[in-house]
């Protein structure tokens, strides 16, 4: 099995056992190569794409997928994100998906809603599988009741006015009886608004830098995890903070919600913008609820091994239904 890309926390958590993930590492995935489809074409059973195929516009990708039939690959295609939150303009995520979703085998979904949504707009039917677990709760990490945190860059399409979603959130903190801690990435902190920066030394929030793998226990030092983008389908982050037992504050768009019942929704979306009341008031009601106990890891693993088992059964069914060019 050919899975692009051939690695991520996702694509390792359900990668079936007995399946041969072949390939390397290098980005943009090989596999996405017609030539190198061609050249390859005797060594892989089945092509599952999940994502790393943005640079790609609608007619390459449409080519790609018309070479896998051509040469009888059968194509499984995982969408993760209907609204792609990288990109400004929703227009070329949509003409991508079509193309893909026109000659995919099978198509996965991670939530109801998002399965719903692919129907209605391509016409096809999506098998909704969890988001398995891709982390475990430090057990030697505590987190702070009252700890709103909101991770923030500079200004982009997805949030494109860092200062108004803090001063929101701060808000929410404060009359939830809680702090608000901002959260930057060492590599964005250069971008951060100055007007953040400026909030901070004067010591209304606090602002906090992290490194490259201690996101996870960011994530769990907080009561309180804030969802900042205007648009987007499903979240990573959501899956750690039930891992490690913190609740989300998430926008209404995209299909958050159904991702996880410890959701607690605010209105921001591209079309009516951020409601800062709304976010100010989700964030309230966050607070006011007990901390969420991290999940049960037997459970999680339970689940995580259920969607390992649809995949591999999926990927025998294609594979035996294929066509040899």
């Amino acid at each position: 099995m050919a899975s692009i890309p051939y690695a991520d926390p996702y694509v390792d958590a359900v990668l079936p056992r007995g399946v041969v993930r072949i390939g390397t590492a290098d980005e943009p995935s090989p596999w996405l190569d017609i030539r190198h489809l061609a050249a390859h074409v005797d060594a892989v059973d089945v092509v599952h794409l999940h994502v790393g195929y943005g640079h790609l516009d609608a007619a390459a990708l449409e080519a790609w997928a018309e070479e896998l039939q051509r040469l009888g690959v059968p194509l499984v295609v995982t969408v993760h994100q209907l609204r792609d939150p990288a990109q400004v303009s929703p227009g070329r995520r949509d003409a991508s998906l079509a193309a893909v979703l026109a000659t995919a085998e099978v198509v996965f979904t991670l939530t109801p809603g998002a399965a719903d949504e692919i129907a209605e707009r391509y016409g096809r039917t999506a098998i909704v599988v969890a988001h398995p677990s891709i982390t475990v709760a430090d057990p030697e990490l505590g987190a702070e009741r009252g700890l709103v945190g909101v991770r923030v860059g500079a200004a982009s399409g997805a949030v494109p006015d860092p200062p108004a979603l803090v001063r929101a959130a701060l808000s929410g903190a404060v009359s939830g009886g809680g702090r608000l801690r901002i959260l930057v990435e060492d590599v964005a902190a250069p971008g951060l608004d100055p007007a953040i920066v400026a909030l901070a030394d004067e010591g209304g929030v606090e602002l906090v830098r992290y490194r490259a793998g201690e996101w996870t226990a960011a994530l769990q030092r907080l009561h309180v995890a804030v969802l900042p983008e205007r648009y987007g389908t499903h979240s990573r982050d959501v899956e750690i903070c039930r891992d490690v037992g913190t609740r989300v504050v998430a926008p209404s768009c995209g299909w958050f919600a159904d991702q996880w019942s410890e959701v607690v929704p605010y209105a921001n979306d591209e079309h009516g913008g951020l409601d800062p009341v709304s976010l100010a008031a989700a964030i309230g009601a966050a607070l006011t609820r007990p901390m969420p106990r991290p999940a049960d890891q037997v459970w999680r693993e339970g689940q995580r091994a259920a969607v390992q088992d649809v995949h591999a059964e999926i990927y025998v069914q294609v594979a035996g239904d294929r066509t040899w060019a």
